[in-house]
């Protein structure tokens, strides 16, 4: 552990200046000229979770209500906040800074740690190695604060609550080099900072120095001995910082994407060239995802035109596949609008996502007689013909409701958890769009109907299977919801249905039990 060397990376600015850098603006400009915050939805109101310079001089803190901040500067402006944006944006900069060192973590929401053991040397020291890091990260309009350390616990510590750009030597002692910081600087939740603050420790020095002895150590040990995340604990937090505990980091490794390219010798205008180039392309990308053994669900076509514009075409697909003349024609819809310029001088093929899909081989004498398209081909003509809100793909969805047991969603939506499907309920082959209201003309001691109108014909019902009951959802009903009997029935010319009693008499909650027929049966 004494020889390990962790860079700590603190973005204080991370998501005002996610949120500037995607709206193309340059630093000093549009976002940092007027005061302007993001915002986070909270029970109660919106809350702010970021301000840029101009938003900090007129007040707005992290944390602060919108309401407060807004009596405090009238002209703040304020844009919805993005975590996910915002933890996409930090694992691309940590993917970045492996400029630095073999491997990198991020420290969401706002920090990077980058393990700089042995590397320094090829920077010329630590000390230059810090003076690259700031200017890479300025340059990229990012402010940053970082340290470097032997742990990091200690070199977080350092980043964000110790001097700009400090080094923690190998030779120092660390419980001394940080024992003026304070306890925040463990990385501790909030609750357990104010009960520390309440018992009087309030730096890390008030628990190296005072609980070096194995009585003090214990008697904060029975305080927190319920407590086992590191957050929640104190004394691993400190165990972490001075490296007599490891930490387990995770770090983030890039995911090479298939990509495909082809370097014009004289620039393209003509849409058939255009074709070709796309046909070539198609195939080289089967011969890569083959080779991996996986199929394209995304695919990203880039044209650099020679004016320096880049043209961009995306394509999403139902079912992951490497079928080149499948690719090829799905493009070739998405063209039409393609203005080449003065010519086109590179094309770029990418596949932004890919599953795993098995290698298979072809019944040679069933080819020549397939000539249908398949599900997943045909999805995808019509999703690039009509667009990606056109078609929609039913999908089960966990609620012992019928008409609530599926929904519609797009092709390209992962389905939901299916909580087994409801697989121990039998359901009808065909269920109505809307139950319909069946007229019971005699009911039997045991509640099912014997004999019912439906549609103007009289059915008598010879077989009864039931009842399954189903009770309402209390989470999206009103309490005066009335439960339902299913039974599955047979008339006497052997048509099967399945129908409902809604309610039971005696409830309470309404008059006499209606009767619906909601679907038929095979």
């Amino acid at each position: 552990m004494a020889h390990r060397r962790i860079l700590s990376v603190w973005l204080s600015r991370l998501a005002i200046d996610r949120w500037r850098l995607a709206s193309g603006l340059a630093p000093g400009e549009g976002a940092d000229a007027e005061p302007t915050a993001l915002i986070i939805e909270t029970a109660h109101g919106p809350r702010i979770e970021a301000a840029n310079p101009a938003g900090l001089a007129a007040g707005a803190r992290s944390g602060m209500m919108l309401a407060d901040a807004r009596a405090l500067c009238p002209s703040l402006k304020v844009s919805p906040s993005d975590p996910a944006g915002d933890h996409d944006f930090l694992e691309k900069l940590a993917l970045w800074a492996l400029r630095w060192g073999p491997w990198s973590a991020m420290d969401a929401p706002d920090g990077v740690l980058v393990d700089v053991t042995a590397v320094a040397h090829l920077f010329g020291g630590e000390e230059k190695l810090l003076a690259d890091a700031k200017a890479k990260f300025a340059a990229r309009g990012l402010a940053a604060r970082m340290a470097i350390a032997p742990t990091a616990g200690a070199a977080w510590a350092m980043a964000h609550y110790g001097p700009d750009a400090a080094i923690l030597w190998r030779q120092d002692d660390i419980a001394s080099r940080l024992a003026d910081l304070p306890v925040a600087a463990l990385r501790l939740d909030q609750d357990v900072l104010s009960v520390l603050r309440r018992l009087g420790l309030k730096r890390i020095g008030d628990l190296t120095d005072r609980f070096e002895e194995s009585a003090g150590r214990d008697a904060l040990h029975r305080r927190f001995r319920n407590r086992k995340s590191p957050g929640a604990n104190p004394l691993v937090r400190l165990d972490q910082l001075l490296g007599q505990v490891p930490e387990p980091l995770l770090p983030v490794i890039p995911q090479e994407m298939p990509l495909v390219q082809r370097r014009l010798m004289e620039p393209i205008r003509h849409r058939d060239l255009l074709d070709q180039v796309l046909v070539d392309l198609a195939a080289d990308m089967a011969r890569e995802l083959e080779g991996l053994g996986q199929g394209a669900r995304r695919l990203d076509l880039g044209m650099w035109r020679v004016d320096g514009e880049v043209i961009i075409r995306r394509l999403e697909l139902a079912a992951a596949t490497r079928e080149a003349g499948h690719i090829a024609r799905l493009f070739g819809a998405k063209l039409d609008d393609i203005d080449a310029g003065f010519g086109i001088e590179c094309v770029r093929l990418r596949a932004s996502w890919a599953e795993p899909l098995a290698l298979a081989q072809a019944d040679i004498e069933s080819a020549a007689e397939e000539h249908g398209t398949s599900l997943a081909a045909c999805i995808d003509r019509l999703t690039v013909r009509l667009g990606p809100d056109a078609v929609r793909k039913p999908v089960l969805h966990a609620s012992h409701i019928p008409e609530r047991a599926q929904r519609w969603q797009r092709p390209l939506v992962p389905e939901p958890p299916s909580q087994g499907e409801l697989a121990f309920h039998a359901r009808p082959l065909k269920l109505l769009d809307r139950a319909e209201k069946i007229a019971v003309l005699y009911a039997t001691p045991d509640g099912y109907p014997q004999r019912f109108r439906w549609r103007g014909n009289v059915h008598e019902v010879v077989r009864v299977e039931g009842p399954e009951r189903i009770a309402p959802e209390w989470w999206r009903e009103k309490g005066t919801a009335r439960l339902r009997d299913y039974y599955r029935i047979e008339d006497g010319d052997g048509r099967r249905y399945w129908i409902y009693r809604l309610g039971i008499i005696g409830d309470g909650r309404g008059g006499m039990p209606d009767w619906f027929l909601q679907g038929l049966c095979a």
